[in-house]
């Protein structure tokens, strides 16, 4: 009876197979194979996947349902290691050996047929090509922990700093002269109280960009502003607890940068429901369409006394130059009162605990649900607590935008 082959070509994705065979390669001298030896190929599968890990090539696994489902009993590859690196997907095709489904392995310079002895030879074979990945992998590991702790971090290395080949002295980290004084003078910055926007805009107005020739986005510039490198130490692998000193020049001094870090801490946010903002978010800026943000002022009047006050503005997030004027909260709640039926013209789909609220004020007052609307809204817009009035603009599902101190709804 001929068996009805499968041929199966796989290039690995790893660094370590960069120089193996490649698919199109694989393909032909099989073929010439199989034409040789007179052998039947039904189907052709062919994937750019690592076979380190068990169940993880989506075409290898639909090689073994059509193996199962006897589209094929035979399979030919290139070499026993195409097929499997890993104990999990070789004691699949050994399990399909054991019930017959699988009748043979051919590769290019050996047969694998159902018996013992050969079985035993592929799992050897399988067996010592999962033995090399995980020798490879500690060899790795190591050769990384001996560059650490020589004083160099492996990968690239922040912005402030370039890589160079091996140059006779052991040093492959020098430092950038164009962005380097820069990026001192931004730890300087920081630690005297300017934010990571001034930073971002001041970086752009010198022209100093990433590596790519693009702008230093303003995350970048915390991760920078947090990065011990530039002091002269480092962790590897991050979050690992591995800490060692960098053999490269620092860019700042560790005083600078603990200042820095005591500057840029935030406190915790507080939890949903607790915020002092309940109107920021849901209403946009009209002129870039970043949602808007509340701020806290405090003001002395002429009596000595502290007044403060509360107002909202366009956080920016899109137009970093947008004009859109602020506006103070109080005149944000009169709008909103004033709008309030435009806002929720149905009183039947609000949030459903502010419209038990206006439910139960209208059994107590004995007035209409519209009048028990009317008094919720005004209670909670003016005296209510921030919970409250979270809960009422829940219910506002218009698009609101903030034009010149005004709110609008636009469609």
């Amino acid at each position: 009876m001929e068996l009805k082959y499968c041929l199966y070509a796989r290039k690995s994705t790893e660094s370590d197979e960069r120089q193996a065979m490649s698919i199109g390669s694989q393909i032909k001298e099989m073929q010439t194979l199989a034409e040789r030896e007179g052998l039947s190929i039904v189907d052709i599968k062919q994937e750019s996947f690592s076979a380190k890990q068990s169940g993880s090539r989506p075409v290898f696994n639909a090689l073994l349902e059509d193996v199962r489902g006897g589209k094929y009993d035979a399979i030919l590859t290139w070499a026993p290691d195409r097929l499997a690196r890993n104990a999990g997907d070789l004691g699949s095709l050994v399990d399909l050996m054991d019930g017959g489904k699988l009748q043979k392995i051919r590769t290019f310079g050996q047969s694998f047929e159902n018996n013992p002895n050969e079985k035993f030879l592929l799992m050897i074979l399988g067996s010592q090509a999962k033995l090399e990945n995980d020798n490879r992998s500690i060899n790795v590991k190591r050769g990384l922990r001996a560059k650490c702790e020589t004083g160099w971090r492996p990968g690239m290395p922040p912005l402030g700093y370039f890589t160079r080949g091996a140059s006779g002295n052991g040093r492959d980290v020098i430092v950038d002269e164009e962005r380097a004084p820069y990026i001192k003078q931004m730890f300087e910055m920081s630690a005297n109280g300017k934010s990571g926007r001034y930073i971002q805009r001041w970086l752009e107005s010198n022209n100093i960009r990433t590596r790519g020739d693009k702008r230093i986005p303003l995350s970048a510039i915390y991760r920078m502003l947090g990065n011990t490198y530039y002091y002269g130490e480092f962790e590897y692998p991050k979050k690992s607890g591995n800490w060692y000193k960098g053999q490269h020049e620092p860019l700042i001094t560790k005083e600078l940068f603990e200042k820095v870090r005591q500057a840029l801490v935030v406190p915790a946010k507080p939890k949903w429901g607790a915020k002092d903002f309940p109107f920021k978010g849901f209403i946009k800026c009209y002129s870039c369409g970043s949602s808007l943000v509340g701020e806290h002022k405090l003001r002395k009047r002429r009596d000595g006394s502290v007044r403060e006050y509360t107002y909202y503005h366009c956080s920016r997030q899109v137009d970093r130059d947008c004009r859109e004027l602020f506006a103070r909260e109080e005149d944000i709640i009169e709008q909103l009162y004033e709008m309030r039926h435009q806002l929720i013209p149905d009183k039947s789909v609000i949030e459903p605990s502010f419209r038990n609220a206006v439910q139960k004020a209208s059994d107590m007052s004995g007035t209409s649900l519209d009048e028990a609307f009317d008094m919720y809204t005004r209670y909670v817009l003016y005296k209510g607590s921030k919970y409250e009035q979270t809960q009422l603009v829940r219910s506002i599902n218009l698009k609101l935008v903030l034009r010149s101190r005004r709110i609008l709804v636009v469609s």
